[in-house]
C-alpha cells in the first residue's frame, strides 16, 4: 500500500510543480528527460528524507540534540586530526555566541561527552577533548552508517564518482547565494 508521502513525492516533478514552465527551463529536454530529472530529484528527496531519519536516531540514541551532535562531530575530527579543539573553535564553527557556547559545553560535560582540560600551549585558554565513551557511541552509531555510505560510493566506478562529483558541484554552486524562500533576480 502506497504511503501519502510517496504519493506527493512526483510534485518534484517540474512538469507538476511548474506545469506552465515558469521557474524551471525545460523546453529543451525530451521527455524521457524529464522523466530521468524527476527520478534523480525524487531519490535525492528520499536521501534527504533517510538522511533526517538517521542523523534523528543517532541523536536519540546518543540523548542530544541537534547542536550538540553537530559540536561533537566537529570535536571528534579536530581530536582524530590532533587538533587542540577550545570553546572559542567550537563557537566559530557551530557559528553561536560564548554564552551558547559556555551552556553546551557545561551540558556536554554534564552528560559525559566532553572534559574540559587546560590548554598545553597557553594556560589562560580550555582545551576541549571528547569521552573515550562518547567516541564509541559516535562510532557505533554515526560511523557504521558513515561507513556504509563510503561502501556505497566506492563501489561505483570511477566515471561515475567523477558524474556524482560534478552533480553535486553543479549542485552546491547552483545553491550558491540563493536566501529560502527568495527568488532570483
Amino acid at each position: 500500500m502506497e504511503r501519502d508521502d510517496e504519493r506527493v513525492r512526483s510534485l518534484v516533478d517540474p512538469r507538476l510543480m511548474d506545469p506552465d514552465g515558469e521557474i524551471v527551463a525545460r523546453a529543451h529536454l525530451a521527455p524521457d528527460d524529464l522523466d530521468q530529472v524527476a527520478a534523480v530529484l525524487e531519490a535525492m528527496g528520499a536521501w534527504s528524507r533517510l538522511e533526517r531519519e538517521l542523523s534523528e536516531k543517532a541523536r536519540e540514541y546518543m540523548r542530544l540534540g541537534d547542536t550538540d551532535m553537530r559540536a561533537l562531530r566537529y570535536l571528534i575530527a579536530a581530536q582524530r586530526q590532533g587538533i587542540i579543539a577550545t570553546p572559542g573553535m567550537i563557537a566559530a564553527h557551530l557559528r553561536i555566541s560564548p554564552a551558547a557556547t559556555t551552556k553546551l559545553t557545561d551540558r556536554l560535560e554534564t552528560g559525559g561527552h566532553i572534559r574540559r582540560l587546560p590548554h598545553p600551549a597557553d594556560r589562560r585558554r580550555i582545551a576541549i577533548e571528547v569521552t573515550e565513551t562518547t567516541m564509541a557511541s559516535a562510532r557505533a552509531s554515526v560511523g557504521r552508517s558513515h561507513a556504509r555510505r563510503f561502501d556505497a560510493i566506492a563501489s561505483l566506478a570511477p566515471d561515475d564518482r567523477a558524474a556524482v562529483l560534478r552533480f553535486f558541484d553543479a549542485l552546491t554552486q547552483a545553491a550558491e547565494g540563493i536566501e529560502p524562500g527568495l527568488a532570483e533576480a
